[in-house]
């Protein structure tokens, strides 16, 4: 029963943002209850939770309920998204034909990284990997590589919570993850030398946006006959450019 009254609040509190979204210059709470059939009570609560979190605000002189200017955020990391996959999708589809071999574009999501875009070669041999799957970050190049400059206190959360071996080359050890991160820094670009997938290598760089922070990573990857150690600066170095190119795109600048 609770559970159903939870769910229940977060619907009326959707349709209040909804709501205020047709009117700019808000609407009271009368106003409200009368459009959405709910008591007078019922909004005035509502609107007082959505109000302590940011998403609504309320004019003093007319005491009108509008948008909070929290959801401009939200919003603004949706459109980042958007706009970071179609910036990068002609660079990515480039390196791709360049080295031969698959390229991948993620956003961090949370406790992991999302793939939002992937361009595949020819080969036979495919990855786990697809648009709208998920990867850790200790056990990827391109987790690594938004973990490596991301603050700290958010690399400390990711460890709290477990680093699962997945192959015999995962990085379990925190310490040994820390020192990774940090050469990473040093680098540039990250290496996955099969710790996510047995049989595949991947090298991977950061992103970065006109804030100056890391909003996301690409990554080549492959088999390790063919994304051999031997040819890891030569791929790196055009993962690098690559990745500089997309983030001025994104409107980063090197300091």
């Amino acid at each position: 029963m609770l559970a159903d009254n939870n769910v229940q609040s977060v619907e009326r509190a959707v349709k209040i943002l909804e709501e205020m979204a047709k009117e700019n210059d808000g609407l009271g709470v009368t106003e409200l209850s009368r459009r959405l059939d709910l008591h007078k009570s019922t909004v005035y609560r509502l609107l007082s939770t959505l109000v302590t979190v940011g998403y609504a605000e309320q004019n003093p002189e007319t005491e009108k309920y509008r948008l909070g200017v929290k959801l401009l955020y939200l919003g603004g990391v949706i459109l980042e998204r958007m706009d970071l996959r179609n910036e990068a999708h002609d660079l990515l589809k480039q390196l791709s034909q360049d080295v031969n071999e698959t390229v991948h574009l993620v956003v961090p999501d949370g406790d992991q990284v999302l793939y939002i875009d992937k361009i595949d070669t020819m080969k036979t041999i495919r990855m786990y990997s697809q648009i709208g799957r998920r990867a850790t970050y200790y056990a990827s190049a391109v987790g690594k590589a938004i973990l490596a400059y991301s603050d700290e206190k958010y690399v400390e959360k990711i460890i709290s919570q477990g680093l699962i071996r997945r192959t015999p080359n995962t990085i379990t050890d925190p310490g040994e993850l820390k020192r990774c991160l940090s050469q990473i820094r040093s680098n540039g670009y990250s290496i996955d030398d099969e710790e996510n997938e047995e049989g595949i290598r991947c090298i991977g760089a950061p992103i970065f946006g006109h804030a100056g922070k890391v909003i996301g990573a690409i990554s080549v990857s492959g088999p390790i006959m063919t994304v051999t150690k031997e040819k890891t600066q030569i791929l790196a170095e055009k993962v690098k450019k690559c990745a500089e190119q997309i983030s001025i795109r994104m409107g980063w600048r090197e300091q």
